[in-house]
């Protein structure tokens, strides 16, 4: 959820199949908000890693045909997973890749999913269903209480939660196949 001072506030949740977690958002009132999209993300940092070594992001996403530039802070400490979050729209992803190129930074990680928007009635928080190439998560934004609620709702538990990036989450599923890569690709 993003507030007056741009703080995110979300976690992940892994799901066993697209069906079960479609099921599980059916049973507990969600609803489809926005429809499954495909997005492609590529993620920008410096020769050195600056941005990566300090926990923050520089991604550029294509959702459709919206180009989304984010910067995410450093997350704080604690069950959620909360950072600061400045996105803007672009009308030229390729100008602001020449841009970030003479600036000198390089594209580090790429990563696609295809995300549909589910939300309750009334609330504010938001669910995702997120389908990846190492797996299928959901994904809860919105206040700390509401994201608790919405997870027991779902039948999760605070031992469920995933703080992770998905380069993080996909880092570790790197090491467990012995396999290195920077491209989580379908």
């Amino acid at each position: 959820m993003k507030n007056q001072d741009r703080k995110e506030v979300e976690i992940k949740l892994r799901v066993g199949s697209v069906e079960q977690a479609k099921r599980l958002l059916r049973t507990a009132g969600f609803k489809v908000s926005k429809r499954r999209i495909f997005e492609s993300n590529t993620v920008f940092d410096t020769s050195s890693l600056e941005l990566r070594a300090s926990s923050r992001l520089l991604r550029l996403r294509q959702s459709g045909n919206a180009h989304i530039l984010t910067f995410k802070g450093t997350p704080t400490a604690g069950r959620h997973k909360t950072r600061e979050e400045i996105e803007t729209s672009l009308g030229d992803a390729e100008a602001l890749r020449e841009i970030l190129a003479r600036l000198g930074f390089k594209v580090v990680f790429r990563y696609e999913k295809y995300r549909t928007e589910f939300r309750r009635p009334d609330e504010a928080g938001l669910a995702t269903l997120d389908e990846t190439p190492i797996g299928v998560f959901l994904e809860l934004e919105g206040s700390p209480t509401w994201i608790d609620r919405a997870a027991r709702l779902l039948g999760f538990s605070e031992s469920d939660y995933l703080t992770e990036s998905y380069g993080g989450l996909f880092l570790q599923w790197c090491s467990k196949k012995g396999i290195k890569s920077d491209r989580m690709v379908f």
